[in-house]
């Protein structure tokens, strides 16, 4: 019972096919029109055969009106799919009336808008369908005319009879609809997580395949870089005092031993895990992600505000690399300023990172993450200094080490009038706090 209540409940949005509820009517006034014309012209019964044929038109006229109102794609959501289940479960009654009520046989026909409620919509609806019939065949046990018979007088049903086709209808519509509606919620569960599923093994093939990416980009680029080295070296050396390239030259070193340590980092993250085991604050987390990029352009400022003692946990290369990338991002494309934001709480720990930039297009913020996707505009010359649009790997990569460190990635845009994109990542603070192991 408290399963049942706790999926009636349920809010989840679920839709139904208009061109389904179109065909499905089509289907009910083919077998309506052919029921009345068999029961009139080959069985010989009296009944109102200009009041059903109308009834069953209305029908016919409904299907038309929506037909050229709406493409074929259309999807219903909860509220106007219940309230076309609503008219066929009226359209129905009213033929029912007109042929003898509950006693007609056919009544057991108003279960069918239920059961493709059940099977589609939200418990609410298929329950206001549920209440819609029961009240329909209600009335249908006292109220109707005659049920249509030959040239004899109809028989005579008991009136217990009747009550017992009215409890027969009200049961199986409860069981049917609680039945339908379970066996459609655990198809419709399997299926998102088979998808759910599939999305983490494509997202570990990605990384695999990055994995093997940069061990080979380690060992490619070790020569060269080393030979960048010795050549800058000798340069310096050679350079008279005071030359203008002297500065360059001690960049282009600095730079090439930089792209050495972040590949050395790089081919021993996963091997030497000790290595990284040093306890720090968030503030120093912060301070060794933005070291990197403190004289590159825009003015980096940072801001650490909480409740209680600052949280010092080990040393993550992951959230590292993570604030890492989305910082070098920021710093892109910001106009002038970058903003880091820690704070913490006796229960999380956030940090977010904001610039001054253009902020992220409508298009690509909702499947930011994913891989493939960027936020750079492709270049135009196909060579040259220019740099290029990237492959959208940086934030993937950034998005799942985050994720996988136990926090959760949010990305928008600042409110107007102010400009820029806004990434804020959100931990639970028992995952960024460790205890000092002498005082353990």
């Amino acid at each position: 019972m408290l399963g049942v209540l706790s999926d009636f409940g349920d809010s989840s949005i679920r839709s139904l096919k208009l061109d389904t509820l179109v065909k499905l009517r089509w289907l009910a006034v083919a077998g309506q029109t052919a029921a009345v014309v068999f029961v009139r012209f080959g069985l010989g019964f009296s009944l109102p055969l200009a009041s059903c044929l109308v009834l069953i038109g209305a029908s016919v006229a409904l299907n038309l009106a929506l037909r050229f109102h709406f493409s074929t794609i259309h999807r219903l959501d909860g509220i106007h799919a219940t309230v076309l289940l609503g008219y066929d479960v009226i359209q129905l009654s009213g033929l029912l009336y007109l042929t003898g009520g509950l006693e007609n046989p056919f009544a057991c026909l108003l279960l069918a808008p239920v059961l493709v409620s059940s099977a589609s919509l939200p418990p609410r609806s298929t329950a206001l369908l549920g209440v819609l019939v029961a009240v329909m065949a209600t009335v249908l046990t006292g109220l109707h005319l005659p049920l249509p018979w030959g040239t004899v007088s109809p028989p005579a049903l008991p009136t217990l009879y009747v009550v017992g086709i009215w409890l027969a209808i009200l049961l199986t519509l409860s069981f049917s609809a609680l039945y339908a509606f379970r066996v459609a919620d655990e198809s419709r569960r399997l299926a998102e997580a088979l998808a759910a599923t599939e999305l983490v093994l494509q997202r570990e093939q990605h990384l695999t395949a990055l994995d093997g990416l940069a061990a080979a980009a380690a060992h490619e680029l070790g020569t060269p870089l080393g030979t960048i080295a010795v050549v800058t070296r000798e340069m310096e050396r050679e350079l008279p005092a005071g030359s203008p390239l002297a500065d360059d030259v001690a960049l282009l070193r600095s730079q090439s031993e930089r792209c050495r340590d972040i590949l050395r980092k790089l081919s021993s993250m996963g091997a030497d895990p000790d290595a990284y085991y040093v306890r720090l604050s968030v503030s120093a987390l912060i301070d060794d992600v933005i070291e990197p990029f403190r004289d590159t352009g825009p003015m980096l400022t940072v801001k650490c505000v909480g409740s209680g003692p600052e949280p010092v946990g080990r040393r993550n290369p992951a959230i590292l690399y993570g604030l890492g990338n989305i910082v070098e991002n920021a710093v892109d494309f910001a106009e002038s300023e970058v903003s880091i934001f820690a704070r913490w709480t006796d229960d999380e720990v956030s940090i977010t990172i904001s610039d001054d930039g253009p902020g992220f297009s409508s298009g690509i913020i909702d499947r930011l993450g994913e891989p493939w996707v960027t936020t750079r505009e492709p270049s135009s010359e196909p060579a040259g200094d220019e740099v290029g649009g990237g492959l959208g790997l940086g934030f993937f990569i950034a998005h799942t080490f985050l994720q996988r460190s136990g926090g959760k990635v949010a990305y928008a845009n600042k409110a107007f009038p102010a400009h820029g994109a806004e990434i804020r990542v959100t931990w639970p603070r028992h995952l960024m706090e460790t205890p000092d192991p002498e005082e353990a």
